[in-house]
């Protein structure tokens, strides 16, 4: 699991701004702790991507400064991409050499010694051992970001980045992905990935960070934005309208809608007790008769939408 203390990225202040006067980060604070799986939400747009092209020394910020592993990314950037893999959104990949020869090759470029039974396993895990000859021009897509995961894996970095790793990618090897990266997270490495399918966040990360035009508006642990999450609303349509709330029912906490034809009741899913039985028959004892009921409870895609719209 990962150490709540020991922070592996650290960035501060970063900015980037384009020649254009765009702003593509504004600002930003994070920390990422080592051994988690951080999950950076945000719509298409948002800065994801120029966030991780600038953690990983791609791209050069306006200011700001970013450390991993305590390497400054800009003064030590050998040592610090050193402990990057990077599985960017494009496929590119060098289309006439064999599977094996591009993963063997990728981890001669960060100066390591050939580890035969290393890239073996990186290519059985990522069911890529039967196309080790094949040439990458060959393969499906799918295929292909088997390649780049393979490729990002082969110098054993301890930070893995995945951008937008299953957009368009089978199911299949969605989970073979996700069970890749619970496994390198248990031997210790860091993982962040990017998306905008919350629920990839919310089966994966442990903790959850919200990117909107180039600012972190959250950064919490999933559990506290699921516990969040956990509350759902009933909604009490009433055969006649109120104007006032009588005192019997201020324990509820009840707000008054759609005019007075309607109270709605917020409650906690994961409590022990919901309180509906009581608040019933709390209306009923205030003679205020019930015409229907229902109930909603908001998704992280929600919460989600919620945050970026107030911006």
């Amino acid at each position: 699991m990962f150490s709540a203390m020991i922070s592996i990225i650290k960035v501060a202040k970063l900015s980037k701004r384009y020649g254009s006067g765009f702003e593509a980060l504004k600002n930003v604070d994070l920390e990422i702790r080592q051994g988690e799986i951080f999950a950076l939400l945000g719509p298409n747009g948002a800065g994801k991507t120029t966030l991780i092209s600038t953690i990983c020394g791609i791209v050069r910020p306006t200011e700001g400064v970013v450390t991993v592993g305590g390497h400054d990314i800009a003064t030590d950037y050998r040592a610090a991409r050193a402990m990057i893999g990077l599985v960017p959104q494009e496929l590119t990949t060098d289309a006439f050499e064999s599977v094996w020869a591009t993963v063997n090759f990728s981890r001669g470029l960060f100066g390591k010694p050939p580890d035969p039974a290393l890239i073996e396993r990186i290519l059985k895990d990522l069911s890529l051992w039967e196309k080790k000859d094949s040439k990458i021009m060959t393969l499906s897509g799918g295929m292909k970001r088997r390649v780049m995961i393979a490729k990002a894996l082969s110098h054993q970095p301890s930070v893995l980045f995945l951008d937008e790793p299953t957009a368009g990618v089978d199911v299949e090897l969605r989970r073979d992905m996700w069970q890749l990266v619970r496994r390198l997270r248990d031997e210790g490495a860091t993982i962040i990935l990017t998306t905008h399918y919350i629920e990839e966040a919310e089966e994966m990360a442990d903790r959850v960070g919200v990117i909107s035009k180039g600012e972190i508006v959250l950064v919490e642990d999933k559990a506290a934005l699921m516990a969040k999450l956990g509350k759902k609303q009933l909604t009490i349509d009433l055969q006649t309208r109120v104007e006032t709330l009588p005192a019997s029912l201020s324990p509820f906490s009840l707000e008054i809608a759609d005019g007075g034809n309607a109270l709605v009741y917020t409650y906690d899913t994961q409590a022990d007790r919901t309180g509906i039985t009581a608040l019933l028959q709390a209306l009923a004892e205030a003679g205020l008769r019930l015409k229907d009921l229902h109930t909603r409870q908001s998704s992280l895609e929600e919460i989600f939408v919620n945050l970026v719209s107030d911006r």
